[in-house]
């Protein structure tokens, strides 16, 4: 049987915003390739758990955390490590699809066009696979330069899955993706999520307690 390796530990985890304090002493270690679900009430802490993994929460006024989170053995909060590398690494994928205002394929292609690759064969490739990898490409492969908002809700979460997909990540955050869609779409994503921990390590924000429980994701 496969022994999967610690990739994640957090460690006395606190966190507060201003004078509130939203997390109260987390320990907690993540395996890699599986898929880590967090579920709970609303307002007990839980985006804000997952936005301390890629330091999302950086970009929010007055935030300060205490205690550690070690990636691959790294503290994530360390003066060395390059943010932007680290939201490459770990990808994050929210609540509401927020695709970009560009064409689809462009969509896909922007983050690879950022890091300053402009070889077109390449780019279309990565768009594919990525696509494939989301389960979208039969869907979209002759719609690529229309708007992404053509697409439907489901669609456009999926289409932003792939747009973190195309970066490369190891390490996927998804923060209660399925909410602000249908029992149709929401079906379509936990498959994918399902899928997608053969290959990446995935921590999920979650009210769907059944498919957790019930070995869905494994």
């Amino acid at each position: 049987m496969e022994t999967r390796s610690d990739v994640l530990q957090i460690e006395k985890l606190k966190a507060f915003y201003g004078t509130k304090q939203v997390i109260n002493g987390v320990d907690l270690t993540i395996k890699e390739k599986s898929v880590t679900a967090l579920m709970g009430p609303s307002g007990c802490g839980k985006s804000t758990l997952i936005r301390c993994l890629n330091r999302m929460n950086d970009l929010a006024p007055r935030f300060r955390l205490e205690g550690k989170i070690l990636y691959r053995g790294t503290d994530l909060y360390s003066k060395e490590v390059d943010v932007t590398e680290l939201r490459r690494e770990i990808g994050m994928v929210f609540q509401k699809p927020n695709p970009f205002p560009k064409s689809i394929y462009e969509n896909i292609a922007y983050g690879l066009k950022v890091q300053g690759i402009t070889n077109r064969e390449y780019l279309e490739s990565i768009v594919e696979q990525s696509l494939q990898k989301a389960a979208l490409w039969d869907e979209v492969k002759d719609r690529l330069t229309e708007s992404a908002l053509s697409l439907s809700g489901g669609q456009q979460q999926r289409l932003c899955i792939a747009r973190a997909l195309a970066v490369k990540p190891q390490f996927i955050l998804f923060d209660e993706p399925c909410s602000a869609l249908d029992p149709i779409a929401t079906a379509k994503i936990e498959e994918l999520i399902a899928e997608l921990k053969e290959n990446y390590t995935i921590v999920i924000v979650t009210h769907n307690t059944e498919a957790y429980l019930t070995g869905k994701f494994g």
